[in-house]
């Protein structure tokens, strides 16, 4: 039988070993988002799949994106890159006034927006105490950056919905902030 003065010694050196192990394969890590093999799907007139590679190629614009969930938490503000909403409905053949463009993500969730909210009209927005405000200029876009970083997977990533303003003060709902997005979807009326 081995001493338990021998036991405490060898215990603890094991556990060293592995926290040692646990946090090296955390040092210097990434999200990975940027390596992430992810297609969107783009589907109206015409349907069409591009890479995450091909998305980030198009013209990209950059604000500032902060929301408040249903139950009040906010998120942000950060600033997002991405591709216009609008631009990425044109590829699919674009949408006239009536039309509805349905996006949807992996997980099932799915919000439509009409040609209004495609420009970034008709959104609710509040200030730093939630309460509402003029909405100044707002932008939809499909972002792959999150301050300057690959859009991580439990931020939504590597594309999500946001709608994006010019300053860090402007907080949107945040139920159109549609996560894991893989599908764009033009609805005729």
């Amino acid at each position: 039988m081995i001493p338990v003065r021998r036991i405490y010694p060898v215990l603890a050196a094991v556990m060293l070993i592995g926290i040692a192990v646990l946090a090296s394969g955390c040092i210097g890590a990434t999200s990975g988002a940027e390596d992430v093999a992810w297609n969107l799907t783009l589907a109206g007139e015409t349907e069409r799949v591009i890479t995450l590679t091909d998305l980030r190629t198009l013209p990209a614009v950059e604000g500032y994106g902060y929301s408040v969930s249903t139950v009040g938490i906010k998120y942000g503000p950060n600033t997002y890159r991405g591709v216009l909403l609008a631009d990425l409905v044109e590829m699919a053949g674009g949408a006239v006034e009536d039309d509805l463009i349905y996006v949807s993500a992996e997980d099932g969730y799915l919000w439509v927006f009409d040609t209004a909210q495609l420009q970034g009209e008709e959104f609710f927005t509040f200030d730093e105490n939630l309460r509402e405000i003029p909405a100044p200029p707002l932008q939809v876009i499909l972002a792959y950056e999150q301050d300057g970083e690959p859009l991580a997977y439990e931020d939504g990533g590597p594309l999500r919905l946001v709608v994006i303003t010019g300053t860090p003060d402007v907080i949107t709902e945040g139920s159109p902030w549609v996560k894991w997005v893989d599908r764009i979807e033009v609805h005729r009326k």
